[in-house]
Parts: C-alpha cells; sequence; structure tokens
C-alpha cells in the first residue's frame, strides 16, 4: 500500500517555513475533525452527507501524495450517493494512515 508523504506540501511551500508550518497546522486541526464528521455520519447511515465528507477528505488524501488512494476515496464517495458502502474498510484504513502520519508531521 502507498505511504503519505509530505512531497506536495514541501513542493507548494518551497523554502517557506512558515507557510509550510500553516499548511500542516490546517491539517492537523481540520483532518481530525473531517474524520469524526465522516465516522457520525457513516454511524448514523446518512450517507449523502458521508459522502460530502468523503469529497472533502479526498482533497487531503491528494495533498498528502496518495495517488491511488485518491480514486479508492472517489469511488467509494459514489457508492455512498448510491446507498453502498463498498469500499467502506478501505477508505477506513485510509483515513487512519493519513490520520497516523499526519500526528507525526
Amino acid at each position: 500500500m502507498e505511504q503519505p508523504n509530505s512531497n506536495y506540501i514541501n513542493q507548494l511551500s518551497g523554502d517557506n517555513e512558515e507557510f509550510k508550518a500553516k499548511i500542516i497546522g490546517i491539517l492537523k486541526r481540520e483532518l481530525p475533525e473531517e474524520v469524526a464528521l465522516y465516522q457520525n455520519q457513516i454511524k448514523t447511515k446518512n450517507y449523502k452527507l458521508a459522502a460530502e465528507s468523503v469529497h472533502k477528505l479526498k482533497h487531503k488524501v491528494s495533498i498528502l501524495g496518495l495517488e491511488k488512494s485518491y480514486y479508492i476515496a472517489e469511488e467509494y464517495e459514489d457508492n455512498l450517493k448510491e446507498q453502498s458502502t463498498i469500499l467502506q474498510s478501505e477508505f477506513e484504513s485510509i483515513l487512519k494512515m493519513m490520520q497516523d502520519f499526519v500526528d507525526k508531521l
């Protein structure tokens, strides 16, 4: 399985450490909130809102360099729109991996 990385963040921020720190700070603040919201929506079977949360989380998947995982998230989002949880465990594994990585930044 691919691993998250900070290549895109480094590329985006260049030599500007202050900007890099802001991006990392946003990730550290928003990711847990968005994951918790998604998990609550899944728990309550509100798949339409869960699909919207997955859509927002896809951007963080991309920022962390997870190209293959982005496509899984995209397909999972479509599944949720159809009231299907196919790919849920794969997506949640991606979320866990992302959270572990962001916690170490």
